[in-house]
């Protein structure tokens, strides 16, 4: 599998596109917004978007979503129902923030902990790491020893929890039971920012 960070949005949001290497089937994770220069990114890495996947329900990981999944009649799955919330207000969060106006939706399949969801030849499992939103999931690739995980870890810094329904304590029981235990070896996509390893966060990071 190979995978491409397209950052998007004035927040430069870790969209992330996953690509079969067999099948050149992918799924692209957390479409927030800036929706040519994902479908250019896809069509230069030869890419056939199979499926959306979310991680949580803010504006700058979602707000592409509803047209993508228009344009390339795709299905969208994730976050957990949790977040459905979030993805009801989502006109009301672009307005808020200032951000282009963007169309609710409703996925076509909502994710839990242990579902697995895939594209091509790879598959991914499912993590539900609750704190930064109720509805936040994780997706790790086992044999490629990849988790993306949105806003829930960052390099030297952890996800905020101040939105709504957002608890510190819930995200710091996601990070030590769900990615700690992934191993130290795990390298992780976050949504925004660098990359880093479960290791190294485990290791330095004083956030947590």
């Amino acid at each position: 599998m190979h995978f491409t960070i397209i950052p998007v949005t004035p927040l430069a949001q870790n969209c992330t596109l996953l690509c079969c290497e067999q099948t050149r089937r992918a799924a692209i994770v957390d479409p927030g917004g800036e929706i040519e220069h994902i479908l250019a990114t896809a069509r230069r890495k030869k890419a056939e978007i199979e499926r959306i996947l979310i991680t949580h329900g803010h504006f700058d990981h979602i707000g592409g979503v509803a047209e993508l999944a228009t344009r390339l009649s795709i299905p969208i799955e994730g976050p957990h129902r949790e977040d459905r919330f979030l993805i009801e207000s989502l006109p009301q969060q672009c307005e808020y923030y200032d951000f282009p106006a963007a169309h609710s939706f409703t996925p076509d399949r909502w994710l839990a902990e242990g579902d697995r969801v895939t594209f091509g030849n790879q598959q991914l499992e499912v993590l539900h790491c609750p704190g930064h939103t109720p509805g936040h999931l994780a997706y790790f690739h086992r044999d490629e020893r990849l988790v993306l995980v949105g806003d829930i870890l960052f390099r030297g810094s952890i996800g905020r929890t101040d939105f709504p329904r957002g608890d510190h304590a819930t995200l710091i029981n996601s990070i030590r039971e769900k990615l700690w235990t992934l191993g130290d070896d795990v390298q992780f996509i976050p949504g925004h920012g660098p990359l880093s390893t479960i290791g190294e966060e485990r290791r330095t990071n004083p956030c947590v």
